[in-house]
């Protein structure tokens, strides 16, 4: 490991997530109801950042900074990006969800996870609506609220509930659609919420079985991904011929993740490494 992580560090580093995930939530909470929000968009039409996505990750990026001066940092809207040279990178969605953020649907949250050489170290996936804390500490478990997270796998493939999003690029978007004909008649049913982070988290939580998801970018995932494994479930990445830039998740316990495996590849999908 190449960071020089100490025994004791990845606790207070997630202490620390915690603590400045709470602190940029109430200030998101605080955005919520005003209606003077400036709103701007990013890769199309339909992908927008708000002031309060500016505000949040400024916020973020200027308490990591004042405690761990060397740290690098790459978060979603790239205000605060910095190398450090600890070995240690935070990685940063100040508002996953926006699109629900500015409708008023309470489905929305703030990632943090700290990654070193090997991948994320520890994360947080904070959910101000319901006030919910979901943490993972590599080889560490998975907990919300301090309560241990465990999946448990369904016990057949066709009562698996499965949560998914979409891309923002209307061409990818309808591929989405079209590879999701086939995989509803498989499984109990899919849902679309519009947080990926909190996809992760809650499947984490045994909310749902499985996910899957193209066109993610690492801060939608990175905290959420080190979650479900720590709940006991797998992680695995993918790539579409159209979205060379993005990767594609899918997640869940070893027979979901097998049937999700399965159904990808039969739609042009093939594996890649993190």
């Amino acid at each position: 490991m190449t960071s020089g992580v100490t025994e004791h560090e990845p606790a207070a580093l997630l202490a620390l997530a915690v603590d400045v995930g709470r602190e940029a939530g109430a200030l998101l909470v605080s955005y919520a109801t005003r209606c003077d929000l400036d709103v701007d968009t990013k890769t199309s039409a339909t992908d927008p950042v708000s002031a309060a996505d500016r505000a949040s990750e400024r916020l973020i990026s200027e308490r990591v900074r004042a405690a761990r001066p060397h740290d690098g940092l790459m978060g979603e809207e790239h205000a605060g990006d910095r190398s450090g040279s600890s070995g240690l990178r935070w990685v940063v969605d100040p508002l996953d969800g926006t699109v629900n953020f500015l409708y008023g649907i309470p489905q929305w949250s703030v990632s943090i996870a700290v990654e070193d050489a090997d991948g994320p170290l520890c994360g947080v996936v904070y959910d101000p609506s319901r006030d919910e804390t979901f943490t993972a500490v590599r080889g560490g478990g998975a907990s919300i609220d301090g309560d241990p997270l465990r999946m448990i796998p369904p016990e057949q493939i066709s009562d698996a509930l499965i949560a998914t999003g979409f891309s923002y690029d209307p061409t990818l978007r309808r591929r989405q659609a079209t590879m999701l004909t086939e995989l509803i008649g498989t499984v109990r049913d899919i849902r679309r919420f519009g947080s990926a982070a909190l996809d992760l988290a809650w499947l984490g939580a045994g909310r749902w079985d499985g996910y899957a998801e193209f066109a993610l970018h690492r801060w939608d995932y990175s905290a959420g991904s080190l979650i479900v494994q720590e709940a006991g479930g797998t992680v695995a990445h993918w790539a579409l011929e159209s979205d060379r830039v993005r990767t594609g998740l899918s997640a869940g316990s070893a027979a979901v993740q097998e049937h999700l495996a399965a159904w990808l590849q039969r739609s042009g999908a093939r594996r890649i490494e993190p």
